[in-house]
This record gives C-alpha cells, structure tokens and sequence, in this order.
C-alpha cells in the first residue's frame, strides 16, 4: 500500500476575513477567472475570443494541479488563489504567493540593509499579488485579501519578509502596499521594466538590523 502523503505544513488553507473567503481556484471558475484576466488587462490582444478563452482554461488547470503537486514536493504554496465575496457568494479577483527574482540591491532599503550584496546580482523574494475584476475596485477588497495572505505567511509560513511589485502609475496597488505597512521603494533605474515599484514588509517579530 503507498503510504499517505503528509501536505507540506505551509499548504495554504481556506481562510476567513469579515467579508471574505480565500479558498482555491476550481475549474468551475473559468468564466469568473477569464473576467479576472480582461479587467486587469492581462489578456493577448492579438487573440480571438475563443484562443482567450482556451488560454485561459490552460492555465486554470495548470493552476488547479499545481496545489497538491506544490504540496506533494513540500514546497511553499506558491500560486493563485480565488477571493471569494462572501455575501454573494462569487469569485470577485485573486491573490497569492509567487517566486519574484530580480535585482533588489538597486532598491534603497536593500542596501540601506545589508541584504544583499551586489545590485547587478538578482536574488528571490516571496512576492504577494492580487487582482480583482472592475467591479470590486475601491471598496478595500484588494487590502482585505493581501493582509489575510500576509497575516498567513508570517504567522503560519513564518516568513522574514514579502515584497509587491507594480508600476510607477498604478496608485491603487501603492496604496494597498501602504495600507499593508510596506516600505514603498523605486527602482532608480530603467532597466528591469518589470521593477518600478517595490513595497517591502519585514515579519514584525522579525525586524532587521
């Protein structure tokens, strides 16, 4: 008989907050994920409809196995996960965990730290993300969501830091970073694109030096 696979400690749970659920993606998500992906603008212009669409089921299913083959390795519950509004009972965005390699040595507070020793060199965070359909803007449902994954990833995971990344002109993001306490930094440089602006939140029983 195969003995039971024990998930890794750090197998991200259903979680709770006031006003909603944070649970996994199904593949019975798939038109809610797909408005997900067109509001947040991530879809392939060049894409029909339908190519959309099937994109998009591609990468619910890979989403969908990768929770218990993450926890099957004993790896962090990297991912996305479905924020779920309680009261209505429907898939509203997503937020999660994912790997963010880049070269953090440019930021001020990295240096300013000693965490990492060279700024041409990259290095890997825990990156925290979220997205969320249109509809569901400006009502703290972005904060809500971020701060139940964090709560989880210090608390539970027990984490020395996370870091969020977005752009110079994406206000809403910054704000939900400072809402969350991180130190918000600007890449001085031009080069990665993808590194304009990181929030940085050190574990509070944690503290660097």
């Amino acid at each position: 008989m195969m003995d039971t696979i024990q998930l890794h400690p750090a197998a991200l749970p259903v979680l709770e907050t006031e006003r909603l659920t944070i649970r996994r993606f199904t593949l019975d998500d798939l038109s809610a994920a797909h408005q997900m992906y067109q509001d947040a603008g991530w879809l392939d212009p060049d894409l029909s409809e339908d190519e959309t669409m099937q994109q998009r089921r591609r990468w619910l299913e890979w989403t969908v196995r990768n929770y218990d083959a993450l926890a099957e390795l004993y790896q962090p519950p990297y991912g996305d996960y479905a924020i779920v509004l309680k009261r209505e009972n429907c898939v509203i965005g997503g937020v999660g965990l994912v790997q963010c390699i880049g070269p953090y040595g440019r930021l001020p507070y990295y240096r300013q730290h000693n965490l990492t020793p060279d700024d041409d060199l990259n290095m890997p965070e825990v990156g925290l993300f979220w997205a969320l359909m249109k509809d569901y803007h400006r009502q703290g449902y972005a904060t809500e969501a971020a701060q139940a994954i964090t709560d989880y990833a210090f608390n539970h995971m027990h984490l020395k830091r996370i870091i969020a990344t977005t752009d110079y002109d994406n206000a809403a993001s910054i704000g939900v970073m400072r809402k969350l306490g991180m130190q918000i930094q600007h890449n001085p440089q031009p080069e990665p694109v993808w590194l304009q602006v990181v929030g940085v939140l050190e574990n509070p029983g944690k503290k660097v030096q």
